[in-house]
């Protein structure tokens, strides 16, 4: 097993190393807005939900080299304090990553990729109205890990709101995973499908004691 120590390694290296790693990612496909009202679209797959009581969610936003490291979702994060998380699903994964080119700040995203901006009701970023299941988040707080390329802001918000299509609830607040066909991020330009799966129950409280061995 080789041994790789990240100080000795150039960050595109070690970005190679972490996304194709830390897989498959959920893609967070984030909606702000700018102070002029500029609608934005932007997919995220540093994502994950980190409290349910209260319900929080977090991405990370990148830091790139050049005169603009903050993407355009981040300054209008730390703006407006508003955005809303859309679930990515296959239906609409072509336009969902033309929202990733790098675009001036003026481009309206949902006008770019042919989606539909849908009134949130808490929060004044529109959601997407082809996703299945939508979040309203207020900005609880961004953490700057580092200001490098290569770098990221850790942004976390606080879940005002959830939409849910109805066709993807079962028995109260369960989701139908085929139903909402999301994807996921591995490394590079390859995604993938969520539809192979197995359960695996969760073991019951540890006692302390070993368990016998079977057979004689």
């Amino acid at each position: 097993m080789r041994a790789i120590d990240p100080a000795q390694y150039p960050a595109p290296d070690i970005y190679k190393l972490m996304i194709g790693l830390i897989v498959p990612r959920p893609i967070a496909f984030v909606s702000s807005l700018d102070a002029e009202g500029v609608r934005n679209l932007a997919p995220f797959s540093y994502f994950t939900g980190c409290s349910t009581n209260p319900p929080v969610v977090c991405f990370c936003a990148a830091v790139r080299e050049g005169p603009a490291p903050h993407k355009d979702t981040l300054e209008n994060v730390m703006a407006a304090g508003e955005f809303v998380v859309n679930i990515g699903s296959e239906e609409f994964a072509a336009q969902m990553n033309l929202c990733s080119a790098e675009v001036p700040p003026d481009v309206d995203e949902f006008a770019l990729s042919g989606l539909t901006p849908l009134p949130s009701e808490l929060v004044k970023p529109p959601r997407v109205a082809e996703s299945k299941a939508q979040m309203e988040c207020r900005l609880r707080d961004i953490i700057h890990v580092s200001d490098k390329p290569g770098g990221g802001s850790l942004v976390l918000g606080d879940v005002l709101r959830f939409h849910v299509s109805e066709n993807i609830l079962v028995d109260g607040f369960r989701i139908d995973q085929d139903k909402l066909n999301a994807i996921g991020r591995m490394g590079g330009p390859t995604y993938t499908r969520t539809h192979d799966r197995f359960d695996m129950p969760r073991p019951g409280k540890a006692t302390g004691s070993r368990p016998e061995k079977a057979g004689p």
